[in-house]
């Protein structure tokens, strides 16, 4: 499989103007640009610069509407409601996240409900911002699309890859970001395996026979198999708890409405952000945060333990200097951009 590499500066000047040329604005389609481009840069290709082309044809389809703004569903205080409007989660998150932090600093608390935006992208982005604020956030996202993941010991996909995701701010450091889908690999993982022609880990998929496998192609071509939940029941538990939360608390899809096939990828999230500083440890917590991270470095002499959120650090670090990589059946798909009707 042939890859071609290019510069995070080309990338973002390019998607940008696919984005503008089927009509999104300049702004949101800078933003919708650069996110992909930083989720690339982290290393989570399933979620960056090679999830355009779908944009392009969910705008197409009337799928996502890039024009959409946040609808304001119910109003309490410390607890908000959004609509997304099927518009672009990368501008939709953004301005969510930003109302939560403004009544966490009235409130010391903010719960946070955004149902039916378009794709959200990598949750980790939500956390590093609310994180960059000084808050901790959690976050139960869920995918209203067909049921890709079975339940535990089950027979029959039910649940959705829906991710959960933490952001802890640490002191004069980046912040703790634990940001994972509830699958045992992201479906835009197996996609990018599928088109690089290498198979998935074992123990993350079944065939449609319930067969374990580590060909990406049965759940990506019929008959379909499904991916499995990380860590068994725990997994499936957590990925439940995404939908309940993330979406059916919030007036969004959930798997249960046997959504058919869609040309867009449509979220619904529920977010919780607290000030740390109003609870129990109040102003020490600053160095208790820090003593527990450097605890669990502690005594792993030759070992490289990292703590979650380093490994998107690291990532970033390297392909500013070398470039984002992009396989040849994505780059064929930017392509064929060209010759849409936009």
């Amino acid at each position: 499989m042939s890859v071609s590499l290019f510069s995070h500066h080309h990338l973002r000047s390019l998607l940008q103007r696919y984005l503008v040329r089927a009509g999104t604005g300049s702004d949101i389609a800078q933003k919708v640009a650069d996110n992909l481009v930083e989720s690339s840069l982290k290393g989570h290709d399933s979620h960056g610069v090679t999830l355009l082309p779908r944009y392009i044809r969910a705008i197409l389809a009337g799928d996502l509407n890039p024009g959409a703004t946040l609808t304001t569903l119910s109003d309490a205080g410390p607890i908000v409601s959004f609509d997304g409007g099927h518009g672009f989660g990368q501008a939709l998150g953004e301005q969510a996240m930003s109302v939560g932090i403004e009544r966490v600093r009235q409130f010391g608390v903010a719960i946070i409900g955004l149902s039916n935006t378009h794709h959200l992208g990598r949750i980790g982005a939500w956390a590093e911002q609310v994180a960059s604020a000084g808050l901790v956030s959690i976050h139960f996202a869920n995918v209203a699309a067909p049921s890709a993941v079975l339940p535990f010991d089950g027979l029959r996909a039910r649940l959705g890859t829906n991710p959960f995701c933490v952001g802890v701010p640490l002191q004069n450091r980046p912040p703790v970001i634990l940001d994972f889908a509830t699958s045992a690999i992201a479906g835009n993982k197996a996609r990018i395996a599928w088109n690089e022609g290498r198979a998935i880990p074992a123990g993350c998929a079944v065939d449609a026979n319930g067969e374990p496998t580590t060909d990406p192609a049965v759940l990506m071509t019929e008959p379909l198999g499904a991916l499995l939940p990380f860590g068994g029941h725990k997994g499936a538990g957590l990925s439940l708890i995404c939908s309940l939360l993330g979406a059916a608390l919030t007036g969004g899809e959930t798997e249960s409405q046997q959504i058919p096939p869609r040309a867009g990828i449509i979220n619904n999230m529920l977010s919780i952000l607290f000030d740390p500083a109003r609870l129990g440890a109040e102003e020490r917590y600053s160095q208790a945060l820090l003593a527990q991270v450097d605890w669990v470095r502690s005594g792993q002499e030759g070992r490289d333990v990292q703590i979650p959120g380093e490994p998107e650090l690291r990532a970033y670090a390297r392909r500013q200097e070398e470039g984002i990589w992009i396989d040849d059946v994505n780059w064929q798909a930017f392509v064929a951009l060209e010759a849409l009707n936009t």
